[in-house]
């Protein structure tokens, strides 16, 4: 088996300047790749800016299609007459059958392209969380292509996982597809979840809708019409909910309730030998504690943007003044919360040890 042609990006067009497109630029200029945009209803910087999609993927290394799926076609044809075989074409749409069949369709083996889903959004990438996930769809009419965007997604900072388009869109329907029906149907039954009252086990749903409520208002129609597999799926929900609300209405207010019922059972885990109480306590610690530690690396991840923006402004990795004002302030929070205020500070020592380190590296590995 022969290695992989991985060709260097060094420059790059995205059309479509939305949020995801925008936050996308943002980190591609973070490791020097030059970028051109083009958007005809949003204007991007000017520093940015191209006249025309054509204009904006002339000899540039990569195009990035970050446009709704019902206007790819469109635009592939716009700009196909300039493309050439040393260019990759990549989409980011949430669905990817029907565009990886619109990029076999108008590029087929002539112009090297990559269907990927980045299995987040702007508010993510901004948050810094971690890890950020994207799917990158074999092809075997242009592996190289394909080699190269694995090698892209991991200098920026993603993690690249490997799906075929119906295996994605299968995954997707079960998920993504789902958690936004889910959550479109409690926000317009006007559910929010926001009681002060509400218990833990309604923080994850809360979660799940704000994260939708962040995302652009097209994906909703997206994930649901452009996804083969979504209505299937839709459907299966639909008909569960169904029976258990009808086996609800069978039982009854007065009907004698027996545990063992079927009708009632929700499956659970396979039960622990620690006492119960001990064993909520340790998942609740286990939860937090993940929870923590994917908050440790948003944090890393801000704390080395912050670092390049202090080396290319002239300053030193350490700051003892904002160092100290963090501290005094995380010890002020500890005491008003109970907790012992010089632990907290030794805690937060560690974690500024761990982003000062961190953003040394980072340095010695630009400057390498």
């Amino acid at each position: 088996m022969r290695m992989p042609n991985i060709k260097m990006i060094s420059t790059a067009a995205i059309l479509g300047f939305g949020r995801f497109g925008a936050a996308l630029a943002e980190r591609l200029l973070e490791v020097g790749v030059a970028v051109r945009a083009y958007d005809p209803a949003v204007l991007p910087p000017s520093a940015l800016a191209a006249v025309s999609a054509r204009a904006a993927v002339h000899e540039v290394d990569l195009v990035v299609l970050a446009v709704p799926v019902s206007e790819l076609s469109a635009v592939l044809e716009e700009i196909r007459p300039v493309l050439h075989s040393g260019q990759i074409v990549m989409d980011v749409a949430s669905v990817k059958s029907g565009p990886s069949a619109v990029l076999q369709a108008l590029l087929g083996v002539q112009i090297p392209w990559v269907a990927t889903h980045p299995l987040f959004g702007p508010a993510s990438l901004a948050r810094g969380e971690s890890p950020l996930q994207v799917v990158v769809c074999p092809n075997l009419q242009h592996p190289d292509a394909v080699a190269t965007i694995h090698r892209l997604c991991k200098n920026v900072g993603f993690h690249p996982v490997t799906l075929d388009p119906e295996t994605h869109d299968q995954e997707m329907a079960a998920t993504h597809a789902l958690a936004f029906f889910i959550a479109k149907g409690l926000i317009d039954a006007d559910l929010l979840l926001n009681s002060a009252y509400a218990p833990p086990s309604v923080r994850g749903m809360r979660r799940m809708i704000e994260s939708v409520q962040a995302d652009a208002g097209q994906l909703y129609a997206s994930l649901q019409l452009d996804n083969p597999y979504a209505a299937a799926a839709r459907r299966r929900l639909l008909g569960a909910l169904t029976t258990a609300n009808d086996n609800l209405r069978q039982i009854g207010f007065s009907t004698p309730r027996n545990s063992k019922d079927s009708r009632l059972s929700i499956a659970t885990a396979a039960p622990s030998p620690a006492p119960p109480l001990l064993d909520q306590a340790r998942q609740g610690i286990d939860e937090i504690d993940r929870e923590l530690v994917a908050l440790l690396a948003r944090r890393a991840q801000l704390s080395l943007r912050a670092g390049r923006v202090k080396a290319e402004i002239g300053r030193g990795v350490r700051d003892p003044q904002r160092e100290a004002a963090l501290l005094e302030e995380r010890r002020w929070m500890a005491t008003e919360l109970g907790l012992d205020a010089d632990a907290v500070e030794e805690v937060f020592q560690a974690i500024l040890c761990l982003s000062r380190d961190n953003q040394q590296k980072d340095l010695g590995n630009h400057s390498g």
